[in-house]
């Protein structure tokens, strides 16, 4: 029995492996498409007009140090291996650090909560000594009111920029891919096919995003592993070919030569800069569509070592090619030979880039309108084997318009460049702030090491996100635009809600009221289950006193429904009801509390009525056995 058991855990432990090599595998095709197609426009923002590309090369190398050291303090050391593990019982993004704080610290504006919440299994606490300093940061949070306001406000700017940025990444990253055929066309028809073509396309991928992440994962996985055995294949012949001693610019030294020659040029070039780490947030926001192995696994031992040697591969044909000053671009690098095979690549890689932005999009729209901060929209679910896949058609057709009018109305990569760039730093400088408060109160780790993670990272992100702000009138005020209008629209409906649920609770019928119904004052009661769906989880709601007050009837079974939000990603189906008696049972009246997480999907009509109903009869027969059971042991 030994021997059968060890056999059973170790197919076990190979089929784990097996299926988190998959998840690596399918990640590709959707978290890191819009990374792995940085290299395709990094050195073209940067050098397309603040800086100039010099015989003496400290601009090239100098960027390249940039760009290095950017990618490995970014998306590896703060996202691989710090905000990956702030996950919310493995569902990642703006909201889920936000869910972890509110569940250890009472800051959620969310209405109708009760201490039955907390019994969740999903509503999981660490339960470690609380050290006197947490608590003071703790008690500081709950004491003041207007904390939880600009706690939410700081959540609702971070989820509108990610809602921008899948706006200007689909734009960008097929945009610049199609750049490529200038170096085959004539200007004047380069001009004029760039537009059509590039419109075509993102008109193609929002088409396509009904079929779900699962199907288009596993389509554009393989899209993702060429293009990025691609890149790193030509960024090692130009090595190799151009300049072996490239990778001395790894050196920070180098950034000290860049900044000490090109001064407050040199600044304002960060804004292109930090365009090699746009999709590193998308690691996190679609952590719940994969694995934290999985993901960890595809950027430690692919996706990083590649964009590493594009860059440096460019760098070294840049270094020792200055007849190319004017026209930088990614394609100039690439052996002429080889050109239009890399450009339809490049293509397909590109539409695969705005998958992971869209897909993260989708999901944080559906977290926003759970915890009612976003407008009702239809959910759909995807997949019935992969929980958090979802596809929502009003917002990819919104997404698609703006897509098209961005194209239409910037038409260059400097425009384009600049607001996703303002875009990205802005969600990340929010998720440096979140995170730092996850640190001291869901790990209790000491406030100091959250101030330490706050200052080195948030001080590298102000950075870049000053550079990119000086360039709002260049394209910056784009997503400062659509973040406003969000933001407006997102507080407005959650302050309406809270204001309605004020109301009804204010005005809510005693249960008194409820028993003085009867055949006396006029009233029947009809056959059938009559549902009253209310915010309240207490109390008869003022709706229903109108209802009887107009038609004096109601069903012999009455159930006041409540169906709320809990601060968790998901509630397990057999916790998700919670069924009680209101009055004594001759009245036939009871309360049905529904309870999902924020990554949940509200079922359909009819599967709801029947769990409702089912869950309902399981109550009565319970509650009916334990009143005969009190009976029997009163006659004894």
């Amino acid at each position: 029995m030994d021997v059968e058991n060890e056999k059973c855990w170790q197919k076990s432990k190979k089929d784990s492996w097996r299926t988190t090599l998959l998840l690596a595998y399918q990640s590709l095709g959707v978290v890191y498409g819009d990374l792995s197609t940085s290299p395709l426009y990094v050195y073209r923002s940067t050098f397309a007009e603040d800086i100039q590309h010099s015989e003496t090369n400290e601009e090239i190398f100098g960027v390249l140090s940039f760009v290095f050291w950017t990618l490995t303090l970014v998306p590896l050391c703060k996202y691989v291996f710090i905000v990956l593990r702030a996950d919310d019982n493995g569902e990642g993004g703006t909201f889920a650090l936000y869910s972890s704080i509110c569940r250890h610290a009472k800051v959620s504006l969310l209405p109708n909560r009760q201490v039955a919440d907390e019994s969740l299994s999903t509503y999981k606490l660490e339960q470690l000594p609380d050290r006197e300093y947490n608590s003071k940061v703790r008690m500081l949070l709950e004491k003041y009111k207007f904390l939880h306001t600009a706690l939410l406000i700081l959540v609702l700017l971070g989820t509108c920029m990610v809602i921008g940025d899948g706006v200007l990444t689909p734009v960008i990253s097929v945009f610049s891919a199609v750049s490529g055929l200038e170096l085959s066309m004539s200007k004047g028809h380069h001009e004029y096919a760039m537009i059509p073509i590039t419109c075509f396309i993102l008109v193609c991928l929002f088409a396509l995003q009904h079929y779900g992440t699962h199907r288009v994962g596993f389509f554009f996985a393989p899209i993702v592993l060429v293009w990025l055995i691609c890149i790193s294949g030509l960024g090692l012949y130009n090595i190799i070919h151009w300049n072996p001693q490239v990778y001395q610019a790894l050196s920070p030294y180098y950034m000290l030569k860049f900044f000490k020659k090109t001064k407050k040029q040199g600044w304002m070039s960060l804004g292109g800069i930090l365009l090699c780490i746009t999709g590193s947030e998308a690691m996190f926001a679609d952590l719940g569509h994969f694995s934290y192995a999985a993901i960890q696994i595809a950027f430690t031992f692919l996706v990083y070592p590649a964009l590493i040697l594009a860059y440096m591969g460019q760098a070294a044909y840049l270094s020792k090619n200055h007849q190319n000053v004017d026209h930088i671009s990614y394609y100039v690098s690439v052996p002429e030979s080889l050109r239009w095979p890399v450009l339809a690549i490049a293509i397909l890689a590109s539409v695969v880039g705005s998958q992971a932005i869209i897909s993260g999009t989708f999901s944080i729209i559906n977290q926003s309108q759970s915890l009612g901060c976003f407008p009702r929209v239809k959910v759909v679910h995807t997949s019935d084997k992969i929980h958090g896949q979802i596809y929502i058609p009003e917002i990819n057709w919104i997404l698609m318009i703006l897509c098209i009018a961005v194209t239409i109305g910037f038409r260059d990569i400097k425009h384009m460049g600049n607001a996703s760039g303002l875009a990205v730093m802005a969600v990340m400088l929010v998720t440096t702030c979140l995170t730092s408060l996850v640190i001291i109160l869901c790990w209790h780790k000491p406030p100091i090491i959250a101030l330490c993670f706050l200052l080195f990272f948030g001080s590298i992100e102000l950075l870049y996100f000053s550079a990119s702000l000086v360039k709002f009138r260049e394209g910056a005020w784009l997503p400062i635009l659509l973040a406003l209008f969000l933001v407006t629209v997102m507080f407005v409906w959650h302050y309406a809600t809270i204001k309605k649920y004020e109301y009804d609770l204010h005005n809510k019928v005693s249960l008194e009221w409820l028993l003085a119904l009867g055949p006396t004052l006029g009233i029947c009661r009809v056959p059938g289950i009559g549902l009253v769906f209310t915010d309240l989880t207490s109390g008869i709601p003022a709706n229903f006193s109108r209802f009887v007050t107009n038609l004096p009837a109601f069903h012999r079974v009455l159930v006041f429904v409540c169906v709320k939000s809990v601060p968790v990603p998901f509630v397990p189906p057999a916790e998700r009801y919670l069924v009680g008696r209101v009055g004594p049972a001759s009245l036939r009246a009871y309360r049905c509390i529904v309870r999902y997480g924020y990554r949940d999907v509200h079922q359909d009509v009819d599967s709801f009525e029947s769990d409702l109903v089912k869950r309902l009869a399981d109550f009565i027969h319970y509650d009916w056995c334990r009143s005969q059971m009190s009976t029997d042991r009163g006659n004894s």
